[in-house]
């Protein structure tokens, strides 16, 4: 089945997205579904990262003094249960 050019631009619908079809009555519905998400997100906070953490050991440590700021900051007790 194809589907006319200028119905695909007005509804965005490029390679690569999935139909899904439908008797409804005595017609066809179709709905289009974009594919899948498959761009990496590794990075993009980093800019906003303000310390960095070593692997270890350390994470722990710079866990609870993030707690404990947060938890300050809020006039809250630090009291966590892990």
């Amino acid at each position: 089945m194809v589907i006319a050019k200028d119905i695909r631009d007005s509804l965005g619908i490029a390679p690569g997205w999935v139909s899904l079809q439908r008797l409804v009555d005595d017609h066809v519905e179709i709905r289009f579904l974009p594919p899948e998400h498959r761009a990496s997100l590794k990075g993009v906070l980093a800019s906003h990262i303000e310390t960095y953490v070593p692997d270890g050991s350390a994470w722990r440590a710079a866990r609870e003094r993030a707690w404990n700021d947060a938890t300050e900051a809020r006039g809250r007790a630090t009291t966590r249960v892990e």
